[in-house]
């Protein structure tokens, strides 16, 4: 036990030691800046998330009516009701110094897999349903605040979901529909890791 604790205490302060940044040079000049004016080293963030809903909990893309298994049963052709979903969220900032530092892009897809009718049809199928996606620009204004302007586009539908589904397809709007906006984000408090 005490072996595991000197070891983790050892990881954590090599780990604190490698990623510091700065402090004097050898013979007492400032470092020489690390970033680069365009695409610095860390210029990406972001993550990606896998989710699975379990039966009778189906996520909804809003693309069928819910109640489209009650005319077609199991073999109605509007079963768009997600099991699955991979998305993920990436900002870049292309600039390393100056005040171009507080721009930034950023994307945010979300795929759904699945073949569902709720109260009819429960599947595992990994069958592609489509993509939902946004993207836009930002700037960072100090304090925790950021300025965003985000396009949200239609969903795309995926394959033999790209066409009229029958009586309960709802169309290409999905969930959000598409729109643009101009919002402004505050930041708060600190992650412990």
């Amino acid at each position: 036990m005490k072996q595991a604790l000197l070891w983790i205490f050892v990881c954590l302060a090599m780990s604190s030691i490698l990623s510091a940044q700065g402090g004097p040079a050898k013979n007492g000049a400032p470092p020489p800046s690390a970033d680069r004016m365009f695409f610095p080293h860390d210029m990406f963030w972001g993550y990606g998330q896998f989710d699975l809903a379990p039966p009778h909990n189906e996520i909804d893309p809003n693309l069928c009516r819910a109640d489209a298994g009650i005319s077609g049963g199991v073999n109605d052709p509007c079963n768009a009701f997600a099991r699955y979903m991979l998305s993920g969220y990436v900002e870049v900032r292309p600039f390393g110094r100056t005040e171009l530092r507080r721009f930034f892009l950023f994307g945010e897809p979300r795929f759904v897999f699945g073949k569902n009718l709720p109260q009819t049809l429960y599947t595992w199928s990994f069958d592609a349903i489509g993509v939902e996606r946004s993207w836009g620009a930002g700037i960072y204004m100090g304090k925790g605040f950021e300025m965003r302007w985000t396009q949200h586009f239609l969903f795309s539908r995926f394959g033999a979901r790209d066409r009229n589904l029958g009586s309960a397809d709802l169309g290409p709007n999905g969930p959000w529909g598409r729109y643009n906006m101009i919002g402004v984000r505050k930041y708060f408090g600190q992650r412990r890791y």
